[in-house]
């Protein structure tokens, strides 16, 4: 075990032991009080399950990548005044354990919505250190246990309207299923030679497994990491040899190793495209469809089944995607 991983040990330590140290709240908790959550996948499903009973604060905006995101004076300033703090866990926001930590030693509740996931679930890649693949959002299903994570910790945290939590967890869960099930259906219809999801990073294996498409990815699992001249080569070879006919940029990472795989498979002689733009690990534009979680899956899953030869409406599962 390297000296970097024995230190992250120890900050992922001392922050669940200060959010062990929870205030009682729920004497205490005023109407209207205020949750702050991370990233914009964490901050969709707080504001659906708290509904109108919190003020929901959400920490990074559009197109910020969780992986790189460090708070700023502000930001720690935005978390100290939280009464409720929700992350995604997993590692995702990595270079913000410190800042939990201390917030946990105020007594103010925090939680990971992955926390009801085992172990048996997530999985491991070999270039990740050890540590889980935080993108589990990528598999609707996973995010369902999300939802009852926030909807079990507010009505622990506030039982006069835990009735209200417990609804709003049914009525987006249903949604959810929903959304699930169209993703299952759409990418089937993809003609299985041609069912490849090639992006710029690792987000996508959670999304590989749930509906049945082969993901490759020229950078590893974090965006910190650098994609290898030879991974790169590879990725063109595949492209090339498995007539491969669209990439998918992000929203969070550059289009560089994708760039450098269309211009090496047309050296090769090989037409291949960019599809499109997917929301790997943050939702798209604030107030639009596809700026909540709903419509950051929908958008994907209906790009990606257009794009690689499928049948999916071009407005996606609710009707709603605007093209984006």
């Amino acid at each position: 075990m390297n000296i970097y991983t024995l230190f992250i040990l120890g900050l992922i330590s001392v922050f669940f032991t200060a959010c062990s140290e929870k205030k009682t709240v729920s004497d205490t908790l005023p109407d209207n009080y205020t949750i702050v959550a991370t990233c914009t996948m964490v901050t969709d499903v707080v504001k659906n399950i708290a509904g109108d009973k919190a003020q929901v604060i959400g920490l990074m905006k559009e197109g910020v990548d969780p992986h790189l995101f460090k708070p700023t004076r502000d930001d720690l300033v935005t978390l100290s005044q939280g009464d409720v703090i929700f992350y995604s866990g997993l590692m995702l926001e990595g270079r913000m354990a410190d800042s939990f930590a201390k917030m946990g030693r105020e007594g103010i509740p925090c939680y990971a919505v992955t926390e009801l996931l085992d172990d048996e679930y997530l999985l491991e890649p070999e270039d990740f250190d050890g540590h889980w693949d935080p993108h589990v959002w990528n598999d609707v299903q996973a995010w369902m246990s999300a939802a009852q994570k926030v909807g079990k910790a507010l009505a622990e945290l506030d039982p006069r309207n835990a009735s209200t939590y417990e609804a709003n967890t049914k009525a987006y869960s249903a949604k959810l299923e929903a959304l699930d099930a169209y993703a299952k259906k759409s990418i089937a219809t993809i003609p299985e030679k041609s069912r490849v999801l090639i992006t710029a990073h690792d987000a996508f294996n959670y999304f590989s497994r749930a509906y049945g498409i082969k993901v490759m990815a020229a950078q590893g699992v974090t965006t910190e990491s650098e994609a290898a001249i030879s991974d790169i080569q590879n990725l063109v070879n595949y492209v090339v040899e498995n007539d491969v006919k669209a990439l998918f940029v992000e929203n969070i990472t550059s289009d560089r190793n994708l760039q450098a795989i269309l211009e090496g498979a047309g050296a090769k002689g090989h037409k291949i495209e960019i599809g499109g733009e997917l929301f790997s690990d943050a939702t798209g534009p604030a107030g639009t469809y596809e700026g909540t979680y709903i419509g950051m899956v929908d958008h994907n899953v209906t790009l990606i089944t257009r794009k690689l030869g499928g049948q999916a409406p071009e407005k996606g599962l609710n009707g709603q995607l605007s093209g984006h």
